[in-house]
């Protein structure tokens, strides 16, 4: 599933079109927490914004739980019981039957009372179950595990420094649809207008990551068909990793299994030796020479794509 899109800034806000705001849960007249990030000099990234709707220093307290329960009615009732009763707080939550499955899979993203206590609900489950106790006989498993948020604040690797932690922003209210830069970073975020940015979201924590691309990246996007077999998609990229282009986003999906599928690909050819007119004549030419149906449907600059 695609879980990005690309946009603009227009001057001090971004819109956050509507599928990737009614998928996480923003709202009208709602608070989003914030914290800017910037990039080192090297490659295409200049500042990450990460949103969410709770604050950084519940982090610590977050976990991933995933409730299994037969699929009968008052399972899922009996399941936010029992989280209830071990005073667990239901933040965002999915719920769906399994496929070709009797059971209910309830994947949450909840508030514990502390560090540490998924280990001691577990128990706790367990000891009733063994016990055949009534409260949770349509209850079959329950999975907690930390929500491991903080590796998306991770400031550096092993390979040396990744970003660098700017500030943590105030509650800022969200409106018709953007979230307003100025608000809190205005004197940071002073010269962003027109640029383009990537908006990725992060269903298993329910955040929100703001890529905003330095001025001088050359982005470009890119469709292609090509056969649904082994090999195709490395054969159809490697034109872009001989000439030097990186590759911000991939996208496949198949089309006619066996037969077709489609590729999307957003790259930067700001440190390539090739320009978009060059490249729009030797993709075509590298397609033609490999094995099946290859097909370059559609080549622009992203700046131009984000205005169809």
């Amino acid at each position: 599933m695609k879980s990005w899109e690309f946009t603009k800034i227009e001057g001090n806000k971004i819109k956050i079109d509507s599928w990737l705001s009614d998928t996480m849960g923003l709202v009208d007249g709602g608070c989003i927490y914030s914290t800017l990030f910037k990039y080192p000099e090297a490659g295409p990234k200049r500042y990450e914004l990460i949103l969410s709707m709770y604050p950084q220093e519940n982090f610590r307290t977050l976990a991933q739980v995933t409730v299994f329960a037969e699929d009968v009615p008052g399972s899922t009732v009996q399941s936010a019981k029992f989280l209830t009763d071990q005073k667990i707080r239901i933040l965002n939550s999915v719920s769906l039957t399994g496929i070709s499955d009797t059971t209910i899979i309830w994947n949450i993203l909840a508030d514990l009372n502390f560090a540490g206590e998924g280990e001691l609900i577990k128990e706790r489950f367990q000891e009733l179950k063994e016990a055949g106790d009534a409260s949770v006989d349509k209850i079959r498993h329950v999975s907690i595990k930390p929500a491991n948020i903080g590796r998306i604040f991770r400031e550096k690797t092993d390979l040396g420094s990744l970003k660098t932690e700017l500030r943590k922003g105030a509650p800022v209210t969200y409106s018709d649809g953007y979230f307003d830069l100025s608000a809190e970073y205005g004197d940071i975020l002073n010269d962003v207008d027109g640029q383009e940015a990537m908006i990725t979201l992060d269903p298993g924590s329910w955040l929100v990551s703001i890529v905003i691309f330095k001025p001088n990246t050359n982005l470009v996007k890119i469709n292609m068909n090509v056969p649904d077999c082994m090999g195709s998609i490395d054969s159809a990229l490697s034109l872009l990793a001989e000439e030097g282009i990186n590759l911000i986003s991939v996208f496949t999906k198949v089309m006619i299994s066996y037969q077709t599928m489609d590729i999307e690909v957003v790259a930067d050819l700001k440190d390539s030796k090739i320009g978009i007119e060059e490249l729009k004549s030797k993709l075509p030419e590298h397609l033609a020479k490999q094995n099946g149906t290859f097909e370059l449907k559609s080549i622009q600059a992203l700046s131009l794509s984000l205005y169809k």
